[in-house]
């Protein structure tokens, strides 16, 4: 009786039900015409398992779908499917080995071909393949097989009882690929089907005319899309590069483009443009967090092709976690979300800062600014100036850091923030910016990404899908530290390794309670920010805008922003 309640207990955060969008004008597909978005950091591919970034999921997302998503409310949602399974409809095994999804009849891909269940097993095979380098593999953890039942019917096998098993195949980091055009794209093969992860043939409302690698991308209305009347909108310009500003001024004041993503300026700049009264500005918190990252592994130019893995050895300083402590302490993060962020920042100190019942509440300490700490820490450890020129050592080197991020006014304004307050603790740094579409990009062949991490420290901002963090913890397995091997993917970008993390993750995959796995989440959180190698700055909302005629957004931070594109439409005049 207890496993037949197990699965509720799960997923007690959330609503398992089914969502209907009503179409407020009713009509012809593409009546309403062209809808430009803007995305300043421009997708580099259309192929989320080959990019950590969230630029590409979200293209990716007007094309490829999952089985199930996450609604704006965090309620679980069936997609592609009728209904979510569950216990109680036999769709989870009693053991909670097993979940089995059945398609919807009559889902096809915009070539006009069948969905089926195979299309599922060989996105699980892409993914899983030894040499992929899939970006999103946490999502498969545990799953030992994907079958066929029939055409229409998926079951997923999990190597143990799987209190959580909405992962393969649920949100827009894990959707589904067809099989026959990327057949010939497994393992090593992947980065090479250029014109597949480019164009990717999908389910979803619109298919891809054009892609321009960090620039543009045209789309147009799937004609097989699966719902009558949409999408409303006949085409997209999906536009990237500029900055956030220029983004946010385009839809606010100029009211050149109908939506504009993840406008990360001067909040009072932001709240001028809207009084333009061209536009609206809508956020949304979910798990997003702005957080340093602390190179584990040795930069160094001098180690070649070693430098920043594994093999080419330890930082020199920054893999001793009461030195990253002292950063930590010197930083004033309530002036960070003063400064950066308004109402759409809240100071924080976990990397799972939502939702409410897996937020950690034992490293709050670092709310508060202490310089004087910071430098009596560092002093303790006999990490000290020696020289005199103002610059602190450890075992003879220098606290000097390099510390990059992607180019955004108010990322350079944390930045300076930061240097300044180093500067304070005999701490010198060097700031880089780069390029969002190079930074994000995850082109293997680039040095610049935050993938390759050819820095001391970079700053950006992740999340997860859904509202279930099992997944997104187990991204910082040892096993997830990017490597040449991996062709630099992987989501365990500070390259962090623990047998009691990776035992703890292992752990969490079997566990049902609740209440224990919120423990467990807390317990990672706590491993992953006391190890020194992530300083967590800000919980971040979404702050995107859209035009005041563009009707049906629905804006989420536990999907896609895209997640329901198919149901926008231009308000009549």
């Amino acid at each position: 009786m207890k496993l037949k309640t197990i699965l509720m207990g799960a997923a007690a955060s959330f609503a398992l039900a089914p969502m209907a969008f009503a179409d407020g004008h009713g009509g012809e597909r593409g009546r309403d015409g062209e809808l430009r978005i803007i995305y300043w950091q421009a997708p580099s591919t259309m192929n989320p398992y080959l990019s950590g970034g969230t630029k590409e999921t979200e293209a990716a997302s007007l094309v490829i779908e999952p089985l199930a998503r996450f609604a704006n409310t965090g309620e679980l949602v069936p997609w592609l499917v009728d209904e979510i399974p569950t216990i109680e409809n036999g769709g989870v095994a009693e053991d909670l080995t097993s979940i089995t999804w059945k398609i919807s009849e009559g889902v096809t891909w915009s070539d006009g071909t069948a969905l089926t269940a195979a299309d599922a097993i060989f996105t699980w095979q892409y993914c899983t393949h030894p040499e992929g380098g899939c970006a999103q593999a946490s999502y498969y953890d545990g799953v030992t097989n994907v079958e066929a039942i029939d055409d229409r019917t998926i079951k997923v096998t999990f190597d143990q009882p799987k209190p959580f098993p909405y992962t393969a195949f649920v949100g827009s980091e894990s959707p589904l690929i067809q099989a026959a055009q990327f057949a010939d794209c497994l393992g090593a093969s992947a980065p090479e089907c250029t014109d597949a992860n480019f164009s990717p043939i999908g389910t979803g409302p619109f298919v891809v005319d054009e892609f321009r690698a960090n620039d543009v991308i045209t789309l147009s209305a799937n004609e097989n899309f699966r719902e009558e009347g949409k999408p409303a909108f006949a085409n997209v310009v999906f536009k990237g590069g500029g900055d956030a500003a220029a983004a946010a001024r385009s839809v606010l004041e100029t009211a050149e483009f109908d939506y504009a993503w993840n406008l990360q300026i001067d909040p009072t700049v932001l709240s001028d443009m809207e009084s333009a009264g061209n536009g609206t500005v809508v956020t949304a918190f979910g798990s997003s967090v702005e957080r340093l990252m602390i190179n584990q592994t040795n930069p160094d130019s001098a180690l070649g092709d070693a430098r920043s893995t594994v093999e080419g050895g330890a930082h020199p300083f920054l893999s001793d976690s009461e030195v990253v402590r002292a950063l930590s302490m010197a930083i004033d993060r309530e002036l960070l979300v003063e400064v950066g962020y308004g109402s759409g920042g809240q100071a924080t100190c976990n990397v799972l800062p939502a939702p409410a019942i897996y937020a950690s509440t034992a490293n709050d300490a670092c709310l508060g600014q202490d310089i004087a700490g910071a430098n009596a820490l560092l002093d303790s450890l006999g990490v000290v100036d020696t020289d005199g020129d103002g610059i602190r050592e450890k075992d003879g080197v220098p606290l000097r850091v390099l510390y990059q991020t992607s180019t955004n006014a108010v990322r350079q304004d944390t930045q300076a923030l930061i240097k300044q307050w180093w500067s304070e603790i005999g701490v010198e740094t060097e700031l880089r910016n780069i390029d969002a579409s190079v930074f994000f990009g995850g082109d293997p062949a680039s040095p610049d990404t935050y993938q390759k991490f050819y820095a001391d420290i970079e700053m950006y901002t992740n999340n997860f899908a859904g509202v279930d963090p099992e997944a997104y913890m187990a991204n910082w397995r040892c096993s997830d530290i990017p490597s040449p091997e991996s062709q630099w993917q992987g989501a365990n970008i500070q390259r962090f390794c623990s047998e009691e993390y990776d035992a703890l993750v292992t752990e969490m995959a079997g566990t049902a309670s609740i209440e224990d796995r919120a423990e467990l989440a807390k317990s990672l959180n706590d491993l992953l920010v006391q190890s020194g190698s992530m300083v967590p700055l800000v919980h971040r909302g979404g702050v995107s805008a859209h035009a005041n005629s563009l009707e049906g957004v629905l804006i989420t931070d536990w999907d896609s922003e895209m997640w329901n594109i198919k149901d926008w439409s231009r308000a009549a005049e």
